[in-house]
């Protein structure tokens, strides 16, 4: 037989396709292994996730019931039983009750646990045994056992209760002891219904395959909430509820299909894939056109952030998180004097004055240790140019972000305050002369009043001068006196030069009051009472209320602490309002001729409170929008600055004129100073 020496041999064609078989089959195995582990990894993924959402969803609620069960506390709390009547305490329990429904009864229990008042939800009528709560083993009174050895709130551990019609429900009681003065004086019991907290706190988040439960730590249910959807497989989350008192296991179970399989995973890796090889040329040119556009947009944006920084007035410095001068820009150096050179990589800034060194190496230290939070709003400092002159900065500081987020150290902004403080004093300067000019025209207003004020005493004097002149004219018959006589005669001339003395006094104070309301001095704050800032302007207050035929009453409160302020301010604003109310008044009925000044405590603000009340025809609305506008006046020769200065007065020491309608008619213009004591705390 001939054989073909060319032609393989069966044995060679069986080996070669074995070997090209074995190969596919090797690939085919690789493959559906691949798939298969690339199912078994997505359906663990999925399980994962299922089980990570339901252990959140399960450590969510239990969050959400402890808040609620804390909000409850809070609400049972400010019922406040100690301090209201039994009327007032239903009410605030029901409204309480119509908010909270997993609270089915409140009551108000006495420091002998007897029952003084009780509220029920009016959701649900429950049958409870009164003697069986009265007894020393009910769950009631063992949570306010737990409450009194505590000095906190306690929770029994759940119970079943028979509701009615063959139907009960698991509750809870929870019990607040009422405190006054370190001592228990009553209690606060409220019995909760497990299924309602499930249902008011947790059934609105759940899903349709999910549900939760209450449970023992044996795995007992006490109350359930869910959908009753079921699917391939379940899974379960527990955490535990633990209350002072009660500890109880929150369940939650999501029911999911079977982990979906990827339909035509070889065809859509391999067409990935060939997607894959043939994006890459497209992506890799698109990047390198975008690289380059970038780099241009890059160069642009440095030159034109080049050009804002050299064009800026505000000094910016960078530093890092060692405290080294990273950046300054052209400002800052023009500002400080100093060059780039000379100030990057410092840590110790040479624009700082030598006496103030210490404290800015500590505030430096204090503000990249974190101790110092950004302050938007800027604090002030002085810095100190090469030449050594000084000049006032307001200084914005904010973290210095990276593109990752991260703090690589701090940028500051310098605003030169140089020229706003010169503005500022001369400010300063015109209102102080504006004031001495209204203080002037006041005292002018006031001259004929004055005088008629002076008159009394003077006439008192010449009465009281002529008179001890008669019994002086009398000397012929002082040696027919006897010694009882005498010393009379000696007595009436006495009580005659004190009562001189005292009127001259008087009219001294007169005077004094208007040369210090007069004379013009700096702003200083001093400590002084409500009863002596009054005292002040009294003398003139009450010549013009003596003309107008207005009576005053002063009111002031006991115990006022003292208020720190500038004296003569103060006083020229209680005279200007004192002033504006008797002349609010000058058509008023004498009956209604009346002015009250008074000063009180305001507890809530911390200050006293100084107000000044008339009987006048009040303030209309369209008066009221420009009262304290400058140089707007209803009088006929009114300057319109009066209530405009006293404003401005009482907002330097950091408080508001306020005005409001005085009852049953007039109006009542309010403001408030600083207590000493709190004044030196705050600063």
């Amino acid at each position: 037989m001939f054989v073909n020496p060319l032609q393989p041999w069966p044995w060679q064609r069986w080996h070669s396709a074995w070997r090209r078989w074995s190969l596919w089959t090797l690939l085919v195995v690789l493959v559906a292994g691949m798939l298969i582990i690339m199912v078994w990894l997505a359906g663990r993924y999925e399980a994962s996730q299922v089980q990570d959402k339901l252990e959140r969803d399960a450590a969510q609620a239990v969050v959400e019931i402890r808040s609620a069960l804390g909000r409850n506390l809070q609400d049972l709390q400010a019922v406040n039983a100690l301090h209201v009547t039994p009327e007032q305490w239903s009410v605030r329990v029901a409204e309480m009750l119509q908010v909270r429904r997993e609270l089915l009864r409140v009551e108000w229990r006495g420091e002998d646990m007897d029952i003084r008042q009780v509220a029920e939800t009016p959701y649900r009528s429950v049958v409870w045994d009164t003697d069986l709560r009265e007894e020393s083993f009910s769950h009631a009174v063992t949570a306010c056992a737990n409450a009194k050895r505590t000095s906190s709130p306690s929770y029994s551990p759940s119970y079943f209760q028979i509701l009615g019609e063959a139907m009960g429900a698991e509750l809870m009681e929870v019990c607040l002891p009422q405190m006054e003065a370190g001592h228990i004086k009553g209690y606060m019991v409220g019995t909760y219904s497990l299924q309602n907290i499930l249902t008011t706190q947790v059934s609105k988040n759940l899903t349709q395959s999910q549900e939760v439960s209450f449970t023992e730590p044996d795995g007992t249910r006490l109350a359930l909430v869910g959908a009753a959807w079921r699917g391939s497989r379940v899974f379960t989350a527990q955490h535990l509820l633990d209350l002072p008192g009660n500890t109880m296991v929150l369940r939650m179970d999501s029911w999911h299909r079977a982990p979906s399989v990827f339909p035509n995973v070889l065809t859509a890796l391999v067409t990935g894939m060939a997607i894959a090889l043939g994006s890459v040329l497209v992506v890799l040119v698109r990047d390198n056109r975008r690289r380059l556009r970038a780099e241009r947009d890059l160069g642009d944006a440095l030159a034109f952030r080049k050009a804002m920084e050299d064009s800026l007035i505000t000094g910016l410095r960078a530093r890092d998180l060692q405290g080294r001068i990273s950046y300054v820009n052209p400002a800052f150096c023009a500002m400080v004097g100093f060059s780039a050179e000379e100030l990057l990589g410092q840590s110790f800034a040479p624009y700082w004055p030598p006496e103030l060194a210490e404290e800015y190496v500590r505030r430096q230290a204090r503000r990249l240790a974190g101790a110092i939070p950004a302050a938007r709003e800027g604090h002030e400092s002085v810095f100190m140019r090469k030449d050594g002159t000084r000049f006032p900065v307001l200084i914005f500081e904010a973290p210095l972000i990276n593109a990752q987020g991260q703090q690589t150290g701090w940028m500051s902004a310098f605003i030169d305050i140089t020229e706003q403080r010169r503005m500022e004093e001369l400010t300063r300067a015109s209102h102080e002369r504006l004031q001495a000019t209204a203080r002037l025209a006041t005292v002018g207003e006031m001259a004929s009043l004055l005088s008629h004020e002076l008159t009394q005493p003077l006439m008192a004097m010449s009465s009281y001068a002529n008179g001890s002149l008669n019994l002086l004219a009398q000397d012929g018959d002082l040696e027919r006196l006897e010694a009882g006589a005498l010393r009379q005669r000696l007595h009436e001339l006495r009580s005659a030069m004190q009562r001189i003395a005292f009127q001259a006094d008087r009219a001294g104070k007169v005077i004094k009051s208007v040369r210090d309301f007069v004379r013009r001095r700096s702003q200083t704050h001093e400590v002084i009472t409500a009863t002596e800032l009054l005292d002040a302007v009294m003398p003139l207050v009450r010549m013009q209320a003596s003309k107008l035929g207005v009576q005053v009453q002063v009111d002031i409160e006991p115990r006022l602490p003292p208020v720190v302020c500038d004296a003569t301010m103060i006083e020229q604003v209680l005279l200007n309002l004192a002033r504006n109310a008797m002349q609010a008044m000058e058509q008023a009925p004498p009956a209604h001729k009346a002015l009250h000044m008074r000063a009180l405590w305001d507890d809530a603000a911390q200050r006293v409170v100084f107000a000044v009340e008339d009987q006048g025809c009040g303030i209309p609305p369209e008066v009221a929008e420009q009262l304290f506008t400058p140089f707007f006046t209803t009088k006929d020769e009114g300057m319109g600055l009066g209530l405009s200065m006293c404003r401005t007065v009482l907002e330097q020491h950091g408080g508001e004129l306020r005005h409001a309608a005085n009852a049953p008619r007039g109006t009542v213009f309010t403001f408030s100073l600083p207590v000493a004591g709190l004044q030196d705390q705050l600063s």
